[in-house]
């Protein structure tokens, strides 16, 4: 008798558990809700290849795309946004006035840059992908949504752009189109340190005449619109060359850039170390290998030049 009892209570027990976990009109009762699933990462633009691309002139000014790993800089940031939406950038994709990109003069296409806001302190992860800002008072161009994420509202504001080397999950969601979370506060001991830097530098001018058209390639305007100096940029003719070691890669063959050195020594020592050549690119020292007639070469390449040490080559391709 007391085992039936004992029995009597355990199946009692279990159903009052499973009357807990039921359905009534359908509908669960009990337990948590299923949320909605996450939305598809979906990439709209790939990293490979990068392109770094020859030294160009605008507006008589002669600017040399190079490949500093440790770039850091101050100075001023603009921003633009629908005048450009759907054209394509300096890189080949197609502009998107929402995204976090930027465009910078120099950077290879595309780099990832954190950018500071010295007025707060705020920083953010953006991707470049296009040639700008061809005023010369300005550092980097923003796309509206990376200006929206720093909070910058005026058409100009004081940053700090600094190069890094984002994990992959953060890279896919910039070439998704989505903003990553903001970085650490600056503290504002380095920000002091930022500003004093700045100073040395002049305040961006106010809007001059449009520039007269060269003859390639097309001139920025002069108007203060942001986004009216935006421009894809093709090399000059003539395009003032650098010295290299041995002739220029053909139009659209791919080289790897090992890195540029501030001393022709060092940038000969490398040189020596993966078999490439050596070209004076600025005040750098600029280091590649190649060209190559195709990426699966120029790809075999870059593994012997990262397993020399050399971890932030990259294959380019001449435009």
């Amino acid at each position: 008798m007391k085992s039936i009892v004992r029995e009597g209570a355990l199946i009692a027990g279990a159903a009052l558990l499973l009357s807990g976990c039921g359905v009534t009109d359908g509908k669960r009762e009990g337990g948590p809700a299923a949320g909605p699933a996450p939305a598809p990462l979906v990439e709209r633009v790939s990293d490979t290849p990068v392109k770094l691309g020859e030294p160009y002139t605008v507006a008589g000014v002669t600017y040399t795309p190079v490949d500093i790993p440790d770039y850091d800089d101050v100075g001023y940031a603009s921003w633009y946004g629908d005048e450009r939406a759907g054209k394509p950038t300096a890189n080949g994709e197609i502009f998107d006035p929402d995204g976090i990109s930027a465009a910078h003069r120099t950077l290879p296409m595309p780099s990832y840059v954190e950018v500071t806001a010295l007025d707060t302190g705020r920083t953010i992860l953006v991707r470049v992908n296009d040639r700008g800002p061809m005023v010369g008072d300005r550092l980097i161009d923003l796309s509206r949504g990376a200006a929206r994420q720093l909070g910058i509202t005026e058409s100009t504001a004081a940053v700090r752009v600094r190069r890094t080397n984002p994990p992959q999950a953060e890279r896919a969601q910039l070439r998704a189109g989505r903003a990553v979370p903001e970085r650490i506060a600056t503290p504002d001991s380095l920000l002091a340190i930022l500003r004093k830097k700045l100073k040395a530098q002049p305040a961006p001018k106010p809007a001059a005449a449009p520039v007269a058209a060269q003859p390639a390639p097309p001139v920025a305007s002069g108007k203060v619109k942001p986004g009216d100096d935006r421009l894809a940029v093709q090399p000059s003719k003539p395009a003032p060359k650098p010295v290299p070691a041995k002739p220029a890669a053909a139009a659209g063959s791919y080289q790897v850039q090992v890195g540029a050195f501030s001393t022709e020594a060092r940038a000969a020592a490398a040189a020596k170390s993966v078999g490439g050549t050596v070209a004076k690119a600025g005040k750098y020292w600029r280091v590649r290998m190649g060209p190559f007639a195709n990426e699966a070469e120029a790809r075999t390449a870059l593994g012997k030049a990262k397993d020399k040490g050399f971890r932030d080559a990259a294959v380019v391709r001449d435009r």
